[in-house]
């Protein structure tokens, strides 16, 4: 059976998301969703939706200060890919970032928490995430200083 991600997006409008992956040098930060919101209660890389005429590097600026309380440096982008939900498509774009200043806090979501990468498998991501752990973890257990 094919995955979700292989379908064709073309059902839905697409959405594109910014998603900020911030890294202290031993542990990742991880948000998670509202019980109101889309895929509520699941953890997910904080950022948001792209607005109309705004870059996703600005779309993720504005959405971590926003949903989070910080302003970030964007860094390289390290993944990009479409999933494609039951009611809707996303492309999600996931940056490297680094904070500039403040403190994580939840904001726009129900809580944000520090995790090292191995314990990423024991949280319950929303669906667009999902397939992004197993190599995000191995790539930063590679950085731990």
């Amino acid at each position: 059976m094919p995955s979700r991600t292989a379908e064709p997006a073309r059902r839905f409008r697409l959405h594109e998301v910014a998603a900020g992956i911030l890294w202290n040098g031993s542990e990742v930060l991880i948000a998670r969703r509202e019980e109101h919101d889309h895929q509520g209660g699941r953890w997910e890389f904080p950022g948001g939706k792209r607005q109309e005429g705004e870059s996703i590097e600005d779309c993720l600026r504005r959405e971590m200060l926003e949903e989070i309380g910080i302003e970030v440096e964007v860094g390289p982008l390290w993944r990009a890919l479409t999933h494609v939900y039951p009611d809707r498509a996303v492309s999600l774009y996931f940056h490297l970032c680094e904070m500039s200043r403040g403190t994580p806090r939840a904001i726009e979501c129900a809580e944000v928490r520090w995790v090292h990468p191995r314990a990423l498998a024991d949280f319950t991501f929303v669906e667009g995430d999902v397939q992004i752990l197993p190599d995000l973890a191995r790539d930063l257990s590679s950085r731990i200083r």
